[in-house]
């Protein structure tokens, strides 16, 4: 008995192990190609995935459990492949594993053979991308995803307009020194991944905490459509092509110089890698075709033209195709480069104590506030930090057009809930729904439509706060954007009262600026709407006062509570009569005589 207890123990313990190795490349096995470039060994690799969700386990003749066992690890790789497509970062260092095992058990690399896919004991041989690439591996190896800053400010480079190949060569060769076989390996499995899952050469780059990244955006016409003027245009442009040190000029369309680029947008700065651009424009079609693919957001046709979505880091995906473009382009914009929640890290100049009490108040004080600014000047940044004042009993819900500020994340012990519309529920439905979930403070993210500053008023009527941003310059373009939304979808007729109902709204407007990199604050604007006195009591003014209103209604007035004034903040005004009040009256007895003392101070520390 016991000697057939261990035969069949031997037998289930075999089939078992080899049901194993099927899914797992066979060290024994000859390699499966001759040929040691990156495109053989992506065809290599993508026929060892073909093989393994092709085969039928059930013929394996094992029994269910082990069956099934094998049948879920084969729907696993299935997922991780598309997940991976899609950005999913633990997907593709599943798959990255695996490539790393056919690359080592199939292909058969070794320490003679490697250099054949990449010569890295040749430097001359080794192309800008190649150097790139072998130094992000490093960096990321010791820093992850502040490799990117860490080499960046090695460097010196953080400041530039365009990294050079010659910049690049020079930290090449100040910091290779040595490669090991377990870095070369990294790097070739890194390459093949991008290029036969990932999204190409701004794969791994993606990734580092930057501001965004972009392609498809310099001169050029990758389609050969040009027409009319523009062909003119472009056909007599001038280009300039970097030889060594030197630049020569020569005229004529370059589309693998121009439009395949690589933008980086880092620290509110805008830098071009010379070095690093698309192979082609299939490829870079490739990309724009998968990089927005998260959670299925519908598909980029020549009638939609370009699609906004969310990756799943929280990072935001605009894709543009023609003809509503000239070329295919993408531009991710991301938001996780915020390492701490301490706002100071934002807020330094000269007199940020004052500023960050000042932010404080008006915050625990539910003053609704819409942070303005242009593109790239921290406004969505800043408005993820001034979560951590609000109260903690408050309920958050969030309205963004994607996901962006990803509050949960920030905030995990924090009652944040968010939404957002879709093809099948509009904006309207999401916010008669948001009424219904208890929320205390409304977010609403970017207002970058009629509609939605619609919402805007609408549910500053309903809330105890709201937060928004807006591209606006000044208080006036701010108040005139949303008295035009209430005039076109809030069914208002009169341009005072659509303008009472804007200013009524919003009462704070913080201004953010970016001036080569540098972020700050440059100005708190409080809006303070106009209440109607009476006439003055004699014949000619009361007159002149009823024309004046007449013919140009004052509806609300603005006051600067702060600016940034040569370097440094510094308080102009104190809050007004109205403003103190509100805050006095939301804040908790333990803190009111802390803000009194603070206001008797004339709003300074």
């Amino acid at each position: 008995m016991l000697l057939n207890f261990l035969i069949i123990l031997l037998l289930l313990t075999g089939i078992t192990g080899f049901a194993a190795l099927s899914l797992i490349p066979n060290k024994k096995e000859e390699k499966l190609t001759n040929s040691y470039s990156i495109e053989e060994i992506i065809k290599t690799v993508d026929r060892v995935f073909a093989e393994i969700l092709d085969k039928d386990y059930r013929r394996l003749n094992l029994n269910q459990k082990e069956t099934m066992k094998r049948e879920n690890i084969k729907k696993l790789i299935k997922k991780c492949l598309k997940k991976s497509a899609e950005g999913d970062e633990e997907a593709k260092e599943y798959i990255k594993d695996y490539i790393k095992e056919i690359l080592l058990h199939k292909i058969m690399l070794n320490e003679e053979n490697i250099e054949e896919v990449i010569p890295f004991h040749c430097t001359d041989k080794l192309t800008g991308q190649d150097k790139f690439e072998i130094l992000l591996h490093l960096y990321y190896k010791d820093y992850k995803k502040d490799g990117l800053q860490k080499f960046l400010e090695k460097n010196r480079l953080e400041t530039a307009y365009t990294i050079t190949e010659a910049e690049l060569e020079k930290a090449y060769f100040k910091e290779i020194t040595h490669l090991s076989f377990e870095d070369k390996v990294e790097v070739i499995v890194q390459r093949v991944y991008q290029q036969y899952r990932g999204f190409g050469i701004i794969d791994r780059l993606r990734e580092m905490k930057i501001d965004g990244i972009s392609a498809g955006v310099s001169a050029g016409n990758l389609l050969g459509s040009r027409s009319g003027m523009t062909a003119g245009f472009l056909e007599e442009e001038i280009f300039a092509k970097r030889i060594g040190n030197k630049k020569e000029y020569h005229t004529g369309i370059k589309e693998e110089e121009s439009l395949l680029d690589v933008w980086i947008f880092y620290k509110g700065r805008t830098i071009r890698l010379d070095f690093l651009r698309f192979p082609s424009e299939r490829e870079l079609m490739r990309v724009c075709k998968s990089i927005y693919r998260h959670n299925n957001p519908g598909f980029l046709s020549e009638t939609r033209g370009y699609l906004v979505n969310d990756m799943k880091d929280g990072s935001r995906v605009v894709v543009f195709r023609p003809p509503i473009s000239v070329s295919w382009a993408f531009f991710v914009r991301k938001h996780d480069n915020i390492i701490t929640m301490d706002i100071s890290r934002v807020i330094y100049d000269e007199g940020a104590d004052q500023v960050i009490q000042l932010l404080k108040w008006m915050i625990k004080g539910c003053l609704s506030i819409a942070i303005t600014g242009e593109m790239g000047s921290g406004k969505t940044t800043l408005l993820k930090l001034l979560i951590q004042f609000i109260e903690e009993h408050y309920p958050i819900r969030v309205y963004e057009q994607v996901y962006e500020l990803n509050l949960n994340k920030a905030y995990p012990n924090r009652n944040i809930f968010s939404l957002r519309d879709s093809p099948e529920v509009s904006g309207q439905d999401i916010l008669n729904v948001m009424k219904k979930t208890d929320g205390t403070v409304l977010i609403l993210g970017e207002v970058a439509s009629h509609e939605t500053a619609n919402y805007l008023i609408e549910i500053s009527q309903i809330s105890k706060m709201t937060l928004c941003s807006h591209h606006a310059e000044t208080t006036e373009d701010l108040i005139s954007y949303f008295k035009i939304s209430q005039l076109r979808e809030g069914g208002f007729h009169k341009e005072d009262l659509a303008e009472y109902q804007a200013a009524n709204a919003i009462n704070i407007d913080i201004h953010m600026e970016n001036k080569n990199g540098h972020r700050y604050i440059s100005r708190i604007t409080e809006i303070i709407p106009y209440y109607k006195k009476d006439l003055p009591g004699g014949l000619v003014e009361a007159t002149q006062e009823y024309y004046k209103r007449r013919t140009s209604p004052v509806t609300f007035e603005t006051r600067d509570i702060l600016s940034f004034i040569d370097g440094k903040y510094i308080i102009q005004q104190g809050f007004s009569v109205k403003s103190q009040g509100h805050i006095l009256y939301n804040l908790p007895d333990s803190e009111r005589q802390e803000f009194s003392e603070y206001m008797k101070g004339g709003g300074k520390l």
